[in-house]
């Protein structure tokens, strides 16, 4: 069996928690590590190819963009431009349209695939939410985040100036709604306020409640615990009040990882374009005989 060889582009939360993915999927192997600083390369990663670039690769079948949200469009479009699969876990919800747009034109003009927004949520949620569509077609579904940490807010506070360390906890209020409590280490020279204050009016905070609080050490804060709970009250056909509950207690870094190398895997079986995670065949994400699947699973 000819095996999947995966880039990991960053070396993160996430990108060490793909590494461990990987080496757990008897379909994949490993092309290599594409890290800012190539010369830093800790003892695990000893072993590997560890570059600057994808291009400095070689057989690359599929690169797992484990970047900042905000860098995924460039890094996907580099990508794709050299005929090489892109995934990622892009999580600002209100841009997957656009990003999906914009990278459906490059990946089809180079004749690649690139699955995008493929994490819990968006991603594995957006599948559950579908399914509840359908289901009970007249309704509402909340979702409710937590409590827990954001890698994706955490990410975002961390790129603003002034913030030296930063942690971003999800708390669900109810009914969708969710209040951001970010703790942060101050760098030297900059004014608490003024930082808290470019923190709210960032996009990933200004649409939530959301309190800034100046802490000495972030890491006795760390805890990688998240959870979703989502419930749908709606109607089948003319019948009311069908209820539908999901739930899930995760590490974060842990299961993004893991949906990125399961889209992957899917991403060697479509055709070129870009697709977000609700329009791929559920049983292209699972390694094994498609008729074996079927008749386990169904």
């Amino acid at each position: 069996m000819k095996k999947i060889r995966a880039a990991i582009v960053g070396y993160g939360n996430i990108g060490q928690y793909v590494l461990d993915a990987i080496l757990s999927s008897p379909d994949f192997e490993v092309a290599g590590i594409v890290r800012r600083d190539p010369t830093s390369v800790p003892y695990e990663l000893k072993k590997y190819n560890v570059v600057a670039g994808v291009d400095e690769l070689e057989n690359v079948d599929v690169a797992i963009l484990c970047t900042p949200t905000r860098r995924v469009e460039e890094y996907a479009k580099k990508c794709l431009a050299m005929g090489i699969n892109t995934v990622d876990s892009y999580d600002i919800h209100g841009g997957i349209v656009d990003l999906r747009r914009s990278l459906d034109a490059v990946a089809k003009e180079y004749k690649a695939v690139s699955i995008i927004s493929a994490g819990w949520d968006p991603g594995t949620d957006s599948i559950v939410r579908s399914m509840f569509e359908f289901m009970a077609p007249k309704g509402i579904t909340y979702t409710n985040f937590g409590p827990g940490m954001s890698m994706g807010h955490t990410v975002a506070v961390k790129a603003i100036k002034g913030v030296k360390a930063a942690l971003s906890m999800t708390i669900p209020v109810g009914t969708g709604i969710h209040r951001r409590m970010v703790y942060i280490e101050v760098e030297e020279g900059h004014k608490f306020a003024d930082v808290a204050a470019a923190i709210k009016a960032d996009d990933y905070f200004a649409h939530d409640e959301t309190h800034v609080m100046q802490v000495e050490s972030v890491d006795d804060l760390k805890d990688m615990g998240h959870g979703v709970n989502m419930v749908r009250k709606g109607v089948s056909g003319d019948t009311q009040n069908q209820l539908l509950d999901f739930n899930m207690k995760i590490n974060n870094p842990a299961l993004t990882a893991q949906v990125l190398v399961a889209s992957a895997r899917a991403s060697m079986k479509q055709q070129p374009g870009a697709y977000t995670m609700i329009e791929v065949p559920v049983i292209d994400y699972i390694y094994g005989d498609k008729e074996a699947l079927i008749k386990k699973l169904v």
